[in-house]
């Protein structure tokens, strides 16, 4: 089992090398066990690899346990809940509840881990709805850093501390968890030309038009510098795209977006009702392995202002290819609940990708960031990309001294500093 194979180490994150010393392809909770068990021995830290969506950094040395075999879903349609084991990706869940009505909190990107997503918040295309997918946890079932398995229930410290700091504590391998009745939504993508209409006003008109909807509308908005490439549709190719992204569970969505096409003229309109497996085409990411860094700033507010001069400095003359998004918060997600999510009084999200290496995207996308500083709480860890060993804002002081008491307590031997849960 304890063998290193190019399959094992291979992510979607292509930008950092997985070098570590032994490999752990499990396929049982009881080989997490003995996976745990045998770095402990050794005094290896240890790293968890399911997709590599998110991976924090570079992997050298240590124990790496590759989740990604174990991929069984089990749903419960009369408890409207989903078992969905460590390597499961959204698509399999989706699917899999598809055939009786109900959906899960699931993010934009189908090939996503959902275990990893879930440990960190779960920021999803209904999340004003029915709040963060850690929300809907029913338990977990985990091998703490000092090789104990255990299961885990609303009310214990460690379903707390999971739940938005689970990458710190151990290696889940299992999650139940809750499904919504959702068969069908309205929901699709408005996108203009960034160069004719204008970035900042696309943004201001956004932000306007949020202050108008209901918490069961959930949106976002996007500018992306596209590269002039023959592989990219022509409507994309060369252009600095600007659109804005709904999902909606009502029935008068067409209604509800209707100012947004006033913005100007629009580049592509895929809005339309849809039954919630197509919900993937809303944001239409990409789905092959390639290289990014990038990180996200929560919001007290919108500030068009300093948002705009963001978007000046990140556009298609900066000299390299920086995506932004801004997600629109509040709703269900500023429900209190029994997990470490933090800034949850947030108005918005930004976050912004770029290629490159590390030190070329931390000097374009810090002084992004410092533009936001003074309307800032804090990070999110699920969009820490290439963040690497800062934690700085991703918990507030509090949070973080019980969050360390608890590492003391499950994994004394500091295993698990390194996880790169994704």
């Amino acid at each position: 089992m304890d063998i290193s194979t190019h399959d094992e180490v291979t992510s979607f994150q292509t930008g950092f090398a997985l070098k570590p010393d032994l490999v752990f392809p499990v396929r049982s909770p009881e080989d997490v066990v003995a996976a745990v068990r045998h770095a402990g021995d050794a005094r290896l830290p240890v790293s968890v690899l399911a997709t590599g969506h998110g991976l924090p950094g570079a992997v050298e040395g240590g124990v790496l346990i590759s989740t990604r075999h174990m991929d069984r879903v089990v749903v419960d349609p009369e408890a409207r809940t989903a078992r969905v084991q460590a390597g499961v990706r959204w698509s399999q869940v989706v699917s899999a509840a598809e055939p009786y009505g109900l959906a899960p909190l699931n993010g934009s990107a189908p090939g996503v881990g959902a275990v990893s997503y879930t440990l960190g918040g779960g920021l999803g295309i209904l999340a004003r709805e029915f709040g963060y997918a850690a929300d809907h946890v029913r338990s977990l079932d985990v091998v703490t850093g000092d090789g104990r398995p255990r299961h885990v229930t609303e009310g214990s410290d460690l379903y707390w501390g999971l739940l938005g700091g689970g990458h710190r504590l151990g290696v889940v391998t299992e999650l139940e968890i809750g499904l919504v009745p959702v068969r069908r939504l309205y929901g699709g993508s408005l996108a203009f030309d960034g160069r004719a209409v204008g970035p900042a006003a696309v943004l201001r008109a956004y932000e306007e038009w949020t202050r108008t909807v209901p918490s069961t509308l959930t949106s976002s908005f996007a500018a992306v510098p596209y590269p002039d490439l023959p592989a990219l549709p022509p409507h994309l190719r060369g252009r600095y795209v600007v659109s804005v992204r709904v999902a909606y569970t009502g029935a008068d969505g067409a209604e509800l977006v209707a100012p947004l096409r006033e913005i100007g003229p629009v580049l592509t309109d895929s809005l339309r009702e849809m039954p919630y497996a197509e919900s993937r085409t809303i944001h239409s990411d990409p789905d092959f392995p390639h290289s990014y860094h990038g990180d996200s700033a929560v919001l007290s507010g919108l500030d068009v202002e300093r948002v705009g001069e963001l978007l000046e400095r990140t556009g298609p003359d900066c000299g390299a290819m920086v995506v932004v998004q801004i997600n629109h918060l509040g709703g269900a997600l500023a429900r209190p609940a029994p997990n470490t999510v933090p800034y949850r009084e947030g108005r918005f999200l930004v976050r912004l990708l770029t290629g490159g290496g590390r030190e070329q995207a931390r000097e374009l996308l810090d002084p992004a960031f410092a533009l936001l500083s003074p309307v800032a709480l804090g990070r999110t860890v699920n969009f820490a990309f290439g963040a690497g060993d800062r934690t700085e804002g991703l918990y507030d002081a509090e949070t973080s001294e019980r969050l360390a008491e608890l590492e003391s307590r499950y994994d004394p031997a500091s295993l698990l500093r390194r996880s790169v849960s994704a």
